[in-house]
């Protein structure tokens, strides 16, 4: 990496690096993370297992979770694809080069050099797949709890505890969820490096307000304040 990279694509990485581990750091484990959107949204998941426990039909939750699933599953082939496209990419190298070559701007690139952000690439992709096929498992396990909580009248003193367990279940794949879509916000601000180190510092920081601002300070994080 020495060889190919310049100090520049090295400080571009770090701040790509720095950027996604200190916006997720925010958003799930920092003090700030209880005024965050994703914080909000999984009150509402323990209150919705709540609620589900109270009636005896659940047609309703089992739709809002099977919406869930495929939610996930649409992003988990997504990942997939994209990195078929990126493996395209890498095996049509030098025709990309050659039309590269011929745009009016100036952009300094390598077979080497293009492979390997390719392989960069592919890292986040993979990564997000990941985590979306674990949230997409997740869902799964938390709809075999709710299929296990009795109905009303023929509950004890144990329900309250799976309801507990399927509230965390659900928050979990949440979060893994929301890992993965993160992972693919993040690639578009990678994109910028095909361009040069500068184009790709300022898109991940273009990226991360944007994820901020719809976290902290959007329209629909007013809306759970007015809820309350």
């Amino acid at each position: 990496m020495t060889i190919l990279f310049s100090s520049a694509d090295h400080i571009a990485l770090g701040w790509f690096l720095l950027v996604w581990l200190g916006f997720s750091w925010a958003v799930d484990s920092s003090p700030f993370a209880q005024n965050s959107l994703s914080h909000q949204m999984s009150i509402y998941r323990r209150r919705w297992m709540e609620t589900m426990a109270k009636r005896d039909l659940r047609m309703i939750d089992t739709s809002i979770m099977a919406g869930l699933q495929q939610g996930t599953a649409f992003f988990a082939s997504t990942s997939i694809l994209a990195i078929g496209g990126s493996f395209a990419l890498m095996g049509s190298a030098d025709e990309v080069l050659q039309v590269i070559r011929d745009l009016p701007l100036d952009i300094k690139t390598t077979r080497p050099i293009w492979e390997a952000k390719l392989i960069g690439l592919i890292i986040i992709y993979a990564f997000a797949f990941f985590k979306f096929g674990w949230a997409y498992r997740l869902f799964n396990y938390c709809s075999i709890l709710i299929g296990s909580i009795p109905s009303v009248e023929d509950q004890d003193e144990t329900t309250q505890y799976d309801v507990n367990k399927a509230a965390e279940i659900n928050i979990l794949a949440g979060g893994h969820f929301n890992a993965g879509l993160r992972a693919i916000f993040f690639s578009i601000g990678y994109l910028g490096w095909f361009l040069g180190p500068l184009p790709w510092a300022i898109g991940t920081a273009l990226v991360a307000i944007v994820l901020m601002r719809r976290q902290f300070f959007s329209a629909s994080r007013k809306l759970m304040d007015d809820e309350k």
